[in-house]
């Protein structure tokens, strides 16, 4: 590992986001046609900070969308809130809906949304599964959607000239260039060990790096190639804010669905299992797919629990412990 520590904070990542731009026209492709190199300048910024830290694009998640801001029938920018400017002109239009829906009509207002995807950036800092950090940041693009006020539907209030039931959809066009946006770091080991303070019981997350830890995938693979987290809050059952965490799948390859499994034990369950770690890239993996529902039944850890208890012997001592504590107290994530 480097003799320096990994040093990257908020305002830095921020500032590189604001002054760097995704390649031309990727946000306009599919997410299945983009490239993998399309963020190679963001990631050579993000790298030259910190030279002896590798830095890679762990995952690229699914394209989402969000409510936008306001542009007029050239493209030219009105406002880039839309929810703001719409409760600050109602009020300026004396709460007279009617007025506002005028208003729109006779500017030819259309509504514009924020498409983009998140990238999650991971840097391995230590041998641990939770010794990484976490860079999120989301690539944006301004698109027109619809017209503001639809002419066959106009809205009936506020709420529905927001967010209308039935939009009036214009032809897409760009609006302006794509961008970055700065979301957050996680330093995983200092977020975890603030995430257990507050769980009587071992938090499932933190026990998926435990078993991963000690298990043979442990041994051989570096668990921010395979997995990362997602940070996120809920309320809790008495109101209160809580914060929280999910493992994420990363890999952008196709891992086979195991649906031959159920019945089978001995030799036969053991190839296929086999055969699967090979397809992911590390031992046990299988294992871990389980815990975390993805593709592999929790019939086939026990069938292989029984495996190991009686007659076979086809996994390491390492594994068979993890298994066994899943066995006697399961979990998921």
């Amino acid at each position: 590992m480097a003799d320096q520590p990994f040093q990257l904070d908020g305002q830095q990542l921020a500032k590189i986001c604001k002054n760097t731009l995704p390649a031309q026209g990727d946000m306009a492709a599919s997410t299945a046609l983009r490239g993998a190199g399309d963020d190679d300048l963001l990631l050579s910024k993000l790298q030259a900070l910190n030279p002896e830290y590798p830095i890679r694009l762990a995952k690229t998640g699914e394209e989402w969308y969000r409510l936008g801001g306001i542009v007029d029938m050239a493209g030219h920018p009105i406002a880039t809130d839309l929810v703001e400017w719409t409760e600050r002109t109602y009020i300026e239009c004396g709460k007279n809906l009617q007025i506002l829906i005028d208003h729109a009509r006779e500017q030819q207002l259309i509504a514009t949304r924020q498409t983009g995807n998140t990238l999650h950036f991971v840097v391995q800092i230590g041998s641990k599964a939770e010794d990484f950090v976490q860079i999120d940041i989301d690539k944006t693009h301004e698109m027109s959607d619809r017209l503001l006020v639809s002419a066959d539907h106009p809205p009936e209030d506020l709420e529905e000239f927001i967010d209308p039931l039935v939009p009036d959809c214009i032809e897409t066009f760009a609006i302006g260039t794509a961008r970055y946006a700065y979301r957050r770091k996680t330093d995983v080991s200092v977020f975890m060990t603030e995430i257990n303070k507050y769980h009587l019981q071992e938090h499932p997350a933190q026990r998926f790096m435990d078993d991963w830890n000690r298990s043979s995938a442990g041994q051989k693979t570096v668990f921010s190639d395979d997995w990362i987290v997602r940070p996120y809050r809920h309320t809790g059952r008495f109101g209160e804010q809580q914060i929280n965490v999910e493992i994420i799948n990363a890999p952008q390859k196709n891992v086979p669905q195991l649906t031959d499994v159920n019945g089978k034990k001995g030799l036969s369950l053991h190839n296929v299992l086999s055969r699967f770690d090979r397809q992911v890239g590390y031992p046990f993996a299988w294992f871990f797919y389980m815990v975390k529902g993805k593709r592999i039944s929790e019939h086939s850890g026990i069938a292989v629990f029984q495996d190991v208890s009686g007659d076979f012997s086809y996994l390491p001592e390492r594994d068979v412990a993890v298994l066994k504590d899943w066995v006697n107290t399961p979990y998921n994530v």
